[in-house]
């Protein structure tokens, strides 16, 4: 029987190679033939794309519980599909704005003329998307790539078989083959579809995974937007309460059971403070989620990912530190995990040393907020950095003296789903932004375009040398 299976799942891989090889193929054709959609089809494409994932959404809210073994349907509305249809109708609303021209300024040493950037699209797009937001991470940079008028082969992760059936179907409802299309398949297929010469190839996933990404598409010299993780620091400033901390961060962090790349992944906070923050903690996740088994709280994807955060936890706990789960119900929610804290940690830790992508969460103290940007500083920059402080100086120093992808005051999360914010990685916590119209503008080529008229001063300046118009040349730009 396992041999069959095995023969079965190759059989598959083999079936959706040759599918994502002959549509690669089709979708560069097709892009020659109309290498300037008109705003008109992009928009329609837009709406398509929207009412077909309107259409589906229930449908998708419960193959994605099913993928994940628990996961609210509320959740995944609020998260995974209201934000991908806000989006959409973003890109809807300001896309005759991003197609215009802009128009550039020519110095006086080249008039007469004019000069203007023409955005043009790049062609053919590859996507591939990871599990744990399965609509928002596919469906997001589709929409900007289909902004951008160019066409797109998707391919979603394996961990998520139920809602990728749905996704298809939506975008079999909303397009062509020839238009976007999506082809499933574990290791071989990516492998494959990172191989292939794509003129842009966007990956949402890990580090690692990202760094052959990238490695495969230079063999193409395909340009790449990798949006990775990276450990994502919560700082609480000396000003504010424990409480106030604990309800800015809480929710960031339990959201999909801390399975986003832009989750807290660790928090620095005042040495005084962190019983208060214990307590805090304890108080707020049991007011939020009663228990583990009500439907609310979202399941570890896997028992692999299950397997790899329980590890985790017991190396730090057998490296001294203090394990505080916030919940001890007895739920029969598969792969439940409740928030978990982590106290007294040591940078030896696994858990100290990789992104967590899971409901554990250490706290650092600290005594002076120097030392707390200087810890943040010492480390890889992360996708986000939160700050909880409602003192002005406090927040333009760590602006200032910070890198991240993205950075919430007073808030964890809520900066991803601004429509009109880009949202990217800098450093090993990924490169390129889309959203907004940066994602316009990464699927765009921007095209240089200078003209002259009739008259053309440039001859002036033509050989032989040493002329007057040369002297008055060098005398007024050579300064």
């Amino acid at each position: 029987m396992k041999n069959h299976s095995s023969n079965a799942q190759i059989d598959h891989s083999a079936r959706q190679i040759q599918k994502a090889r002959e549509v690669f193929e089709l979708q560069k054709r097709c892009f020659k033939e109309q290498p300037y959609p008109q705003e008109k089809l992009r928009k329609q494409q837009l709406i398509a794309l929207k009412k077909a994932l309107l259409k589906h959404k229930d449908k998708l809210a419960k193959a994605i519980s099913a993928d994940f073994g628990c996961r609210s349907v509320d959740e995944t509305m609020l998260a995974d599909i209201m934000p991908t249809v806000m989006n959409i109708n973003h890109c809807i609303k300001h896309l005759r704005q991003w197609m215009q021209p802009e128009k550039r300024p020519v110095s006086i040493l080249f008039q007469p003329a004019n000069a203007r950037i023409m955005y043009q699209p790049l062609g053919v797009v590859g996507i591939m998307s990871p599990w744990n937001y399965p609509v928002y991470l596919c469906l997001g940079p589709l929409a900007a790539a289909i902004a951008a008028g160019n066409r797109a082969l998707i391919k979603p992760s394996e961990y998520c078989p139920y809602a990728n059936r749905v996704l298809e179907e939506i975008i079999n409802d909303a397009f062509t083959q020839d238009e976007v299309c999506l082809v499933e398949g574990g290791p071989e297929v990516a492998s494959f579809f990172t191989s292939l010469p794509w003129d842009h190839l966007i990956f949402t996933g890990s580090t690692s995974v990202g760094k052959k990404v990238m490695s495969a598409a230079a063999d193409n010299l395909t340009p790449v937007t990798l949006e990775l993780g990276g450990k994502s620091p919560a700082i609480v400033g000396p000003d504010v309460s424990a409480e106030f901390a604990v309800e800015r961060m809480l929710y960031g962090k339990c959201l999909n059971a801390g399975q986003t790349c832009v989750a807290p992944d660790y928090v620095l906070c005042p040495e005084d403070k962190v019983d208060a923050l214990v307590q805090a903690f304890r108080k707020q996740f049991a007011q939020l989620y009663p228990n583990t088994n009500n439907g609310e709280y979202s399941s570890i994807i896997n028992q692999q990912q299950f397997d790899r955060l329980s590890d985790w936890i017991a190396d730090a706990k057998q490296q001294g530190a203090r394990i505080i789960p916030l919940s001890t119900d007895d739920s029969t929610n598969q792969r439940a995990m409740p928030l978990t804290l982590l106290l007294d940690p040591k940078e030896s830790m696994t858990i100290m040393q990789q992104e967590i992508f899971g409901p554990v969460l250490p706290i650092i103290g600290y005594k002076l907020f120097d030392d707390a940007i200087s810890y943040v500083q010492s480390k890889d920059r992360p996708l986000a950095l939160y700050l909880f402080s409602h003192e002005k100086n406090i927040q333009q120093k760590l602006l200032e003296t910070t890198h991240a992808g993205g950075v919430c005051i007073n808030d964890t999360v809520s900066h991803v789903a601004q429509d009109d914010l880009p949202f990217g990685g800098i450093g090993p916590s990924g490169m390129g932004m889309y959203h907004a119209r940066e994602g316009f503008l990464t699927f765009s080529s921007a095209k240089s375009i200078f003209k002259r008229g009739r008259f053309n001063s440039a001859k002036m300046a033509f050989p032989p040398y040493n002329k007057m118009i040369h002297r008055l040349i060098y005398r007024l730009f050579l300064r």
